[in-house]
């Protein structure tokens, strides 16, 4: 029988050719980011602009995944606990946001809580405006973000041995019980890894954004939109900006497939 070497085995090849160009096209960019702004990273840091949109989109971030958090983990219980119709159709819903062109959940932002909104006579008469606000990121944040937490955490709270609760109830515990002591320490690495990523997507976030809260200086302007603004005139801030985002993503990715359980990996 003829030896059939690597060279003869074009089913071989060109699978790699294929993974060879896609790595290219991935890692190229986020090489050459490394590499224009590794020099002159820590000077441009320090600058005033930089260091105002960090502090505005680190703390807007971290409010964004603490209202994920306690809105997004009893939303997610549900879909996870009822399998009606209903619930499906909100665990679409939920979803809609991930595949959303950023113009379009904008607009859409803008125009259920801005000046002339769908909300507007429930918020003026309270003195609440949204739009074109701090506010107005975090709300952006929210936006974008929430699915990706409520999707891993619906994931974790389905994994969980529905076996294990109902020992629990025949040992007399109630339904909060059940739930902290049971299923959350189950569900938890699936959480965990769920709001690390919303963390991560509520950072990099641009296009809801500038179209809801607009890109103010020391107000509005997070690090996605300084980096926009700074890229014709200060091209080495946004170097410095985009390479702290790269940084920190790959970070992300990293704690969140060490959060995983062992079954997700």
């Amino acid at each position: 029988m003829p030896r059939i070497t690597f060279r003869h085995n074009p089913a071989r090849v060109l699978p790699l050719i294929a993974a060879g160009i896609l790595l290219s096209l991935v890692a190229l960019p986020l090489v050459a980011v490394a590499l224009r702004g590794l020099p002159e990273f820590a000077t441009a840091v320090a600058g005033a602009e930089v260091r105002s949109a960090v502090t505005l989109t680190a703390w807007t971030s971290a409010v964004a995944l603490l209202i994920i958090l306690l809105l997004g983990t009893p939303t997610a219980w549900l879909i996870a606990r009822r399998r009606s119709r209903a619930w499906r159709f909100l665990d679409a819903l939920i979803d809609l946001p991930i595949v959303l062109p950023p113009a379009v959940a904008g607009l859409g932002l803008l125009l259920a809580f801005g000046r002339n909104g769908l909300l507007a006579p429930l918020l003026q008469p309270l003195g609440i405006q949204l739009a074109f606000s701090t506010a107005a990121v975090v709300v952006a944040q929210v936006f974008v973000a929430a699915p990706l937490y409520v999707r891993a955490a619906v994931s974790g709270f389905r994994s969980v041995d529905r076996d294990l609760e109902r020992v629990a109830m025949v040992e007399g515990a109630g339904p909060w019980q059940i739930f902290r002591f049971v299923t959350l320490p189950l569900a938890l690495p699936s959480l965990a890894a769920g709001a690390v990523t919303a963390w991560a997507r509520s950072l990099g976030e641009f296009g809801a954004t500038i179209f809801f809260a607009g890109n103010l200086p020391g107000r509005t302007q997070t690090m996605a939109l300084a980096i926009y603004s700074s890229f014709q005139s200060d091209l080495p801030a946004a170097l410095a900006l985009t390479l702290l985002l790269l940084l920190t993503s790959l970070a992300v990715l990293v704690s969140a497939r060490r959060l995983r359980t062992p079954s997700d990996q």
